[in-house]
């Protein structure tokens, strides 16, 4: 039954600034998107009220409870992931989706709420000072298998996003300098082997167009060649809404979904950006103060991962679209188009409410 006093401590600010963010990603979705068949930017829209619903009936449910199903809700979704591998057939060139009547799911776009689920329960457990070395090899590898199985999708952009909520689950728990340096050593090495035994050819030249893009500007630089001539051409006020060179006469890919920035950059020119910027920062900055106004170190290891994974996201994308990392395929939080990508955003940010909702009550 849920309890009608939460109401009166929502966080209303919170849920504005995530509503004003997904109803801009709407309206550059239909932009980028107005000459392709699909209405994408009325699918995003059904998305948004979709997951407003969901995150209203979270609030019903203490988080604590969530918590305690959180190792269930992990086994399910490692279970799935093995089958998408096994049984699934590729769609767009991966194993990442299942076929519903009327829509496609990522399970592991959920497998990153299930995990912040199961490493704050985890560590709220552990009230030491100081993280063991047994507590950061365990948190790991729970982290570590689905990696994995979703980098095996092949999704490799999905699976590096398990990796800011591991690392901030392992700095509150008392991460030391020195660990931190093993870990980034430990990474170098992963890189190194990855990119000798793992990467595909396609993946490889991402990389190298990251540094090089002007050497193969009809192939693998092609994205963010045209990403910067869309964000350069918008000047400071931009070519004006709809009216984008680039995105309207389809010579940036992917505009409704990986670049939809780049298309905001072109129309509304630096004024609009640093518009849509400051309101995002607004709603990051709103995440992060959340951290401390918990009842408990369970909610406080919620908050902050969520936080640090929508922001790690943020960056990568903003990076991702003018040139600075290489095109992975991760969307910008709430404003890309993406129903599985929006929801599993709801879903964390309904977490985050969650906490603050009940901040008053008695642990």
């Amino acid at each position: 039954m849920f309890d009608r006093k939460l109401i009166h401590d929502v966080d209303w600010t919170l849920l504005g600034l995530l509503l004003l963010n997904s109803l801009i990603g709407v309206v550059f979705v239909f932009s980028s998107s107005q000459h392709q068949p699909g209405n994408y930017y009325l699918r995003q829209l059904v998305f948004v009220l979709v997951g407003l619903a969901i995150l209203a009936l979270l609030q019903a449910v203490d988080y604590k409870t969530l918590l305690t199903y959180s190792l269930t809700f992990y086994i399910i979704l490692i279970v799935v992931l093995f089958g998408l591998l096994l049984f699934n057939r590729l769609i767009a060139g991966t194993k990442s989706w299942i076929r519903m009547p009327y829509f496609q799911v990522q399970p592991s776009e959920l497998m990153k709420i299930v995990l912040i689920l199961l490493l704050a329960q985890y560590f709220s457990e552990h009230k030491r000072g100081e993280l063991s070395l047994s507590m950061g090899l365990t948190s790991s590898a729970l982290v570590v298998l689905p990696f994995i199985l979703t980098a095996l999708q092949p999704d490799l952009g999905t699976a590096l996003l398990f990796l800011p909520v591991l690392f901030a689950a392992l700095i509150l728990a008392g991460l030391k300098r020195k660990a931190i340096i093993g870990i980034l050593a430990a990474v170098l090495v992963l890189g190194v082997a990855a990119w000798n035994f793992y990467l595909k050819d396609y993946q490889k030249e991402r990389l190298t167009t990251v540094v090089f893009p002007a050497k193969d500007p009809r192939g693998a630089g092609y994205q963010i060649q045209q990403s910067k001539i869309a964000i350069g051409s918008g000047g400071l006020f931009g070519k004006g809404f709809k009216k984008g060179s680039q995105s309207q006469l389809n010579f940036l890919p992917a505009r409704h979904t990986d670049f939809v920035f780049s298309v905001i950059g072109e129309e509304m020119g630096f004024v609009g950006v640093l518009a849509a910027l400051s309101i995002y920062f607004l709603f990051l900055r709103r995440l992060f103060r959340s951290v401390g106004q918990s009842r408990d170190r369970a909610g406080i290891y919620l908050v902050f991962m969520v936080a640090v994974m929508m922001t790690v996201q943020a960056l990568i994308n903003l990076a991702m679209v003018i040139g600075l990392f290489p095109v992975v395929g991760i969307p910008l939080p709430l404003l890309s188009y993406g129903g599985s990508s929006l929801l599993a955003n709801y879903l964390a940010v309904g977490l985050v409410l969650n906490v603050k909702a009940r901040r008053f009550a008695n642990v």
